[in-house]
């Protein structure tokens, strides 16, 4: 299995193949060619080196509580009743 990852295009490099994307400070170097060039400041779902889709506002909102959750899971501090409040969990 394998998580996607929204990250921000920053920069671009050369023709347009190949941005530069960051996420809580960290910078990568990101395959673009399944989207083509994207603006700066658009964010993308990553994985594995590569641009996969882009990502819409509410979207990110989401994959960001999501993702919140799973690290409280792992860390051993995951309250349901603290997340996915649009889901009624119980």
């Amino acid at each position: 299995m394998c998580l996607s990852i929204p990250k921000q295009v920053v920069a671009w490099e050369g023709e347009g193949d190949f941005a530069w994307v960051e996420r809580n400070g960290q910078r990568e170097f990101l395959n673009m060619m399944l989207l083509g060039p994207q603006p700066v400041g658009t964010w993308v779902l990553t994985s594995m080196g590569l641009a996969k889709e882009t990502v819409e506002p509410e979207q990110l909102a989401l994959i960001e509580e999501a993702l919140t959750a799973l690290a409280a899971s792992l860390d051993g501090d995951y309250e349901a009743s603290h997340y996915f409040q649009d889901m009624n969990v119980k």
